[in-house]
């Protein structure tokens, strides 16, 4: 196992075993798949890997810049008994927010939310298809109805619907040098924001063809996309477009895996719900993310690492003397993104098509659940990095957390919805 003795962030939780169990599961899934090929190749990762991944953010540079991670309506706000957390880092949201509102800034939200109940805001905003929660105690989250329909779910589901085709061995291959545990396999990447495009981005650097599909009408966040994109190929389809449907449907059913993370129920109307596509491809390892799952009266709601944090406990936890606080990185995205990776790796090697899903909730009920670690000395971390390429534009970045044959897997980062919607060969 990775070593975790050392504290690396100032958090009372052990966001350090959290994040290194997460890499370790990756990284023994991707040695599992590589023996299955025949490829005989060494998986590891390091502290250092796991640290600087996990604020990969933090520090990549494009063109010698840093990136700006939040939008000015996200983040905690004072309501008049207690504090929100709102996310408005896409435009739509935050949009939602401003036609509810009638704000046009920071500070006039604020101004707006001081008069209002925390719990009213929850609810309002979430019914105009905005962000937001109540920052609640944990004991209360505990209480909650969304809290009580996902007990005992844990962070990942499995669905085991029978035999896949065997991956087909790399000896071959690999006696010429420079196969991947991947190769060959093409992976539908229908995900956003972290925790999904982290588990394609390591799929990809592992060998996958990864072509990665958004609407045009709603891109990804340019930041998001450098911070995740390593080895991928980005197109653009539109599903309320009957042909861009089709096109979609094609990829998928010719896919060897298909990985979503719309809130629940957004892809099913267009025929691509999980079941839906278990038809369409049978031999596919599907993937479904949500932040809340989906049961319960939260279910259908989207939501973010920040908001899952803000909902249950973790904000609280880690307040200071006069607001709530934060974990030190996006931890329940990034580890539930190396652990679906592992997933969909175990799949492979064992030749099982199988449906998962995997919820940000989940991810934060086996955080609270670690021991608490008080009283040690946090230590500094080196931080690697790689040079990479997204089109014109120089990357300085974190490659992903596993190693093969002590080399970074790193790749330079597909150009955003440049690429034609078709599998590579």
């Amino acid at each position: 196992m990775t070593s975790a003795t050392d504290r690396w962030w100032d958090c009372p939780l052990d966001v350090e075993t959290f994040a290194c169990d997460a890499v370790d599961r990756a990284r023994d899934a991707a040695a599992h798949l590589a023996r299955a090929r025949g490829l005989d190749v060494h998986v590891d990762t390091s502290p250092a890997l796991i640290g600087a991944s996990f604020a990969a953010y933090d520090h990549l540079r494009v063109d010698g810049e840093g990136v700006e991670t939040w939008a000015e309506l996200s983040g905690f706000v004072r309501a008049a008994d207690g504090w929100v957390r709102l996310h408005g880092n896409f435009p739509h949201h935050a949009a939602a927010l401003r036609e509810l509102y009638g704000i046009r800034d920071r500070a006039g939200l604020e101004s707006v939310l001081a008069r209002r109940r925390a719990a009213d805001i929850e609810d309002e905003v979430a019914e105009a298809g905005g962000i937001a929660v109540r920052v609640r105690e944990r004991a209360e989250w505990a209480r909650h109805p969304q809290a009580l329909a996902r007990a005992g779910h844990g962070g990942v589901e499995r669905e085991d619907r029978g035999e896949r085709p065997a991956l087909p061995s790399l000896d071959a291959a690999a006696a010429g040098g420079g196969a991947l545990p991947l190769d060959g396999v093409r992976v539908l990447d229908l995900t956003r924001v972290l925790a999904g495009p982290t588990a394609t981005q390591l799929l990809a650097c592992l060998g996958a063809d990864v072509l990665r599909a958004d609407p045009p009408q709603r891109p990804e966040v340019p930041a998001q996309h450098l911070a995740t994109g390593m080895g991928k190929r980005s197109t653009l389809l539109d599903l309320r477009r009957e042909e861009d449907r089709a096109r979609a449907l094609e990829l998928a059913a010719s896919a060897d895996a298909i990985l979503t993370g719309y809130r629940p129920g957004a892809l099913a109307r267009h025929g691509m719900g999980a079941d839906a596509l278990a038809r369409i491809a049978p031999q596919a390892v599907i993937a479904e993310l949500s932040a809340w799952g989906d049961t319960g009266p939260w279910g259908g709601r989207a939501g973010f690492d920040s908001i899952v944090q803000a909902a249950t406990g973790i904000a609280s936890l880690c307040s200071t003397e006069d607001r709530p606080g934060a974990l030190p990185v996006q931890a329940l995205d990034l580890a539930t993104g190396h652990r679906l990776a592992a997933e969909v790796l175990d799949a492979f090697a064992e030749a099982r098509a199988r449906t998962l899903r995997l919820s940000l909730l989940g991810a934060a009920e086996e955080l609270w659940a670690l021991p608490r670690r008080t009283g040690e000395k946090r230590i500094e971390l080196p931080v690697p990095r790689v040079r990479v390429r997204a089109g014109e534009r120089e990357l300085e970045a974190v490659p992903p957390a596993l190693r093969l044959d002590g080399r970074t897997i790193a790749q330079d980062v597909g150009e955003y919805g440049a690429a034609l919607p078709a599998w590579r060969d």
